[in-house]
């Protein structure tokens, strides 16, 4: 008997916490699950907070040569061709007041940003706290270099609020601005209002022919709530935030254990709980 074929067509990937171990690897376990999957009809793509510079090094490790959806939703990227297909960026008058109105309600968030582009750097402000790691930064201390250059985003960090605290007041004071999302431990940003991981999910099926209802999506996050909304059935790590686990279909491994692997295997008929 012939094997039953893999029911998703599509299979969508946050990258930190989900695909990514702690150390920034992908098992080979999850390597062979994926490529068994996509042997049997589905495609792969990877949909991450990251911006193209800092995604780039993951997808060349992968050998990943497919769209990529990055910087939350801004950016379809083509790794094979090397160029970015679509490019959303965050209006600076706009986020100069929202910033001007939450610290006026909270006082004043260390920031950094995203620059727009293949090559955009990421500016770090004063007080903000850079997870270690081989991604490059580049200081400012003039504000105004945040506006001197198209931006994808803004990270905000606060002395005195944790993450959810500062997602809720942000969320609360400039929501109808701009868009305030968690992205993982000390990420919280600030994006083009109505942007979302859904957003640059569903322009790349297109590209590809493929929709909601083709969508299998693996998520850590409340930044991967909206794509979860958006596709079919969605999946939290074990190691996910409380938020998007109650919005999942299902809960699978830790980002540590497999957890992608895990279901892929199941679906594929191979066992793997």
């Amino acid at each position: 008997m012939s094997p039953a074929p893999f029911p998703y067509r599509l299979i969508a990937t946050d990258l930190d916490g989900t695909l990514l171990r702690g150390d920034d690897t992908v098992s080979q376990r999850t390597r062979d699950a994926l490529a068994a999957a996509t042997a049997a009809g589905a495609a792969h793509i990877i949909v991450t907070g990251r911006a193209v510079p800092w995604t780039r090094h993951i997808l060349d490790d992968l050998g990943y040569e497919g769209l990529a959806v990055c910087g939350q939703g801004a950016q379809v990227y083509h790794a094979g061709e090397r160029r970015l297909l679509t490019s959303v960026t965050l209006d600076r008058q706009l986020a100069a007041l929202a910033l001007a109105k939450l610290e006026a309600e909270i006082g004043p968030p260390a920031l950094a940003a995203s620059r727009d582009g293949l090559d955009g750097e990421v500016l770090v402000g004063a007080g903000y706290r850079v997870q270690e790691g081989p991604l490059p930064v580049v200081t400012f201390e003039d504000p105004s270099e945040l506006w001197s250059a198209p931006i994808n985003k803004l990270y905000i960090q606060h002395p005195g609020l944790d993450d959810d605290a500062l997602t809720k007041a942000a969320r609360a004071t400039i929501g109808g601005l701009v868009n305030v999302v968690m992205a993982g431990p000390g990420i919280v940003e600030i994006l083009p209002l109505g942007l979302s991981k859904a957003t640059g999910l569903s322009l790349a099926a297109r590209r590809l022919g493929l929709g909601a209802s083709d969508t299998i999506a693996f998520g850590d996050m409340p930044n991967d709530i909206p794509m979860f909304g958006w596709a079919a059935h969605g999946v939290a790590m074990a190691n996910a935030h409380d938020e998007l686990k109650a919005v999942a279909h299902e809960i699978t491994a830790s980002n540590e254990n497999d957890g992608i692997a895990i279901t892929l295997e199941h679906l594929l008929g191979q066992g793997g709980f």
